[in-house]
């Protein structure tokens, strides 16, 4: 297959490069020193699952040099996300899917509006993953799976395409089953980690092994599920359980969310679209967030990091 990964960083490059050593036809969108890295020294995944390197890359700057390929992996930071779509337009051809993995809950409606809902596809990717140095992904967790899919569940033949490859390529891939409920529930877990580690600049293990920290991490995601059920999304109480076990017995206690590592690295944060989300719906529908106000105060004067 024919991929694109827009852009190389610590999502995309890790999907990106395990296609590419199953032997499909990647080319990875980058700027900056990330570019040069990948053009000069290659791709370098660190991975509990097995390191790659990949000397050589087909990376560009600009998407035109790549043209319309099979399957887009949407993985840029969601204040660039309306500039990216407009710049991914010749990536896509007749029968190419855009599968967004961003964080946050509105990317497939912000994307639409410019490349066309029957291109866009709703995705999320569960991982531990960071880019540690330009041209290098260390990715520490032993979950690592994607899952994706129309809203509607129709069937889509380029998906299921995909999703064969991905197997073969021995990525833990699938179609999700009702992808809103998912991309919630995802946004419930992310946004309770990142906000967490990040405001509180620790990794995991410490704030779970604190029991008044515990309380504050799983009242983050207590919030979030409340404002979603109050949107009209079928969630259960039960996910909250669910999830405080996985943290306890599936992550590593340095694990930290995407943001707390923007935040160690001096860089913009997505403060807005997590924390700062959960805290606009519960105003606009009346639910209380008092976690999340506290998780985007701490941060407000970080939120556009100190290396722009």
């Amino acid at each position: 297959m024919r991929i694109a990964v827009m852009a190389a960083g610590a999502i995309g490059a890790y999907y990106g490069a395990r296609m590419a050593v199953a032997g499909h036809d990647v080319s990875f969108i980058a700027r900056g020193a990330n570019l040069e890295a990948l053009k000069t020294k290659g791709l370098t995944i660190e991975s509990v699952h097995g390191d790659l390197h990949l000397p050589t890359v087909n990376v560009t700057d600009d998407p035109a040099k790549v043209g319309p390929v099979d399957i887009v992996l949407f993985a840029v930071k969601l204040w660039d996300t309306e500039t990216a779509a407009e710049q991914a337009r010749p990536l896509i051809g007749p029968n190419t899917r855009l599968i967004t993995l961003q964080n946050g809950i509105d990317s497939v409606e912000r994307i639409s509006k410019i490349l066309g809902s029957d291109k866009v596809v709703g995705g999320i990717a569960y991982i531990a993953s960071n880019l540690v140095a330009p041209g290098t992904i260390k990715q520490t967790s032993q979950f690592h799976h994607i899952r994706f899919g129309h809203a509607d569940n129709r069937p889509d033949t380029a998906l299921d395409t995909f999703v064969a490859a991905g197997k073969a390529a021995k990525l833990d891939i699938d179609l999700a089953k009702n992808i809103e409920r998912e991309l919630w529930e995802k946004f419930i877990f992310l946004t309770a980690i990142t906000g967490a580690t990040a405001a509180l600049r620790s990794g995991i293990g410490p704030i779970l092994a604190d029991p008044e920290l515990k309380a504050f991490y799983r009242q983050l995601m207590e919030e979030a599920l409340a404002v979603g059920k109050a949107k009209g999304i079928a969630l259960d109480f039960s996910y909250i359980d669910e999830r405080m076990s996985f943290v306890e017995t599936k992550t590593v206690p340095t694990m930290k969310g995407s943001m707390a590592n923007d935040l160690d690295r001096g860089g913009r944060l997505e403060l807005d679209w997590l924390s700062g989300k959960v805290r606009e719906l519960g105003r606009a529908l009346g639910v209380p967030t008092p976690a999340s106000d506290t998780v985007y105060t701490v941060l407000k004067l970080h939120r556009m990091g100190s290396t722009r």
